[in-house]
């Protein structure tokens, strides 16, 4: 432990002790010499102005908060493994959408390497000492995005042009815009659509925002949003009107068991080793495709619709292969 960590240690363990700590308490939490304990309470006291005092009573060290309340370090105080947490969570920012949030992230990343730096802790290489792997990602217009991201936070209806690819076909909407979403790689807006009068998700990479809208979006409850989002499967909305059962073999169990593929799935394993999981749903689109991937190591037990177009989906890939 450094000089800058015992310090933070330090001040963290007298802010949250209600008693006089002793010396041998103090020793113990930061793992040094008696000597070193008394010179880095020199240093909080005497160099950082905190209102420390000895209990002679107790025999320990406590914080004097009555006097001008409750004391914090003075300017960014953080230790070795915040820091490194912290520019970790800069690199995912900055992989969610390579560029978009870079401007605005760069200062605080600079500031915090420089930290590092002065500490001889390391975290140059971030960068390089951890992955993040992106599958099926569209790129977003960055101009796109600023614009409906200060719109979902100014709560300002956006006039846009939406190109949905199902029927290959652009409209002009007005939507009070309720959430972002970064699911699966890609982002969505949530959003009250005024011209369809109900709730719908549009992906940011279809959409061409022609205006922010003075007039103020519409506000939707938290309960409202979540009821209509995440009862069903995916990113298809709406409430769920069936239930999947889903019976994976041994093999595939070992890892289905773990995952969580809906918020309120339910489990089960059998004394074969097989797993079944049970998954609301209301559109299959989706969830066909995450079935597929599992190949002969799962099996739609129910319902009748689902497991028909499970079976057709597998018929439609071997065709692929059977010689005309």
């Amino acid at each position: 432990m450094d000089k800058f960590d015992r310090i933070f240690e330090l001040h963290q363990l007298f802010a949250n002790r209600r008693r006089p700590v002793t010396l041998k308490t103090i020793q113990a939490e930061l793992n040094c010499s008696e000597s070193t304990v008394r010179r880095a309470i020199r240093l909080l006291r005497d160099r950082l102005g905190a209102p420390l005092k000895r209990d002679h009573v107790h025999n320990g060290y406590y914080y004097d908060t009555h006097s001008q309340g409750p004391y914090e370090l003075p300017g960014l105080w953080f230790n070795a493994e915040e820091l490194h947490a912290l520019l970790v969570s800069q690199h995912l920012l900055d992989n969610l959408q390579p560029g978009i949030l870079t401007p605005h992230l760069a200062p605080l990343k600079q500031r915090l390497q420089a930290l590092l730096n002065h500490r001889q802790v390391g975290g140059s290489d971030i960068g390089r000492r951890i992955r993040i792997l992106q599958m099926a990602t569209r790129p977003t217009e960055m101009s796109h995005f600023r614009q409906i991201a200060s719109a979902v936070l100014q709560r300002r209806r956006l006039r846009i042009l939406y190109h949905g690819r199902a029927r290959d076909q652009t409209s002009e909407r007005t939507v009070s815009p309720q959430r972002l979403v970064y699911y699966r790689s890609n982002w969505y807006l949530d959003a009250h659509c005024h011209w369809r009068k109900e709730l719908r998700s549009f992906a940011l990479d279809r959409l061409q925002p022609i205006e922010t809208l003075a007039m103020p979006a519409d506000e939707i409850s938290e309960e409202t949003l979540d009821a209509h989002y995440t009862e069903s499967y995916g990113i298809f909305a709406g409430p769920a009107t069936h239930t999947a059962r889903l019976r994976f073999s041994s093999r595939a169990a070992r890892w289905v068991a773990d995952e969580q593929w809906h918020p309120q799935q339910q489990g089960e394993v059998f004394s074969d080793g097989s797993y079944e999981l049970r998954i609301p749903y209301s559109d299959p689109r989706e969830l066909i495709m995450d079935i597929l991937k599992y190949g002969p190591d799962v099996k739609v037990i129910a319902p009748d619709e689902l497991c028909k177009l499970h079976v057709e989906k597998l018929r439609a890939a071997l065709d692929n292969y059977i010689p005309e």
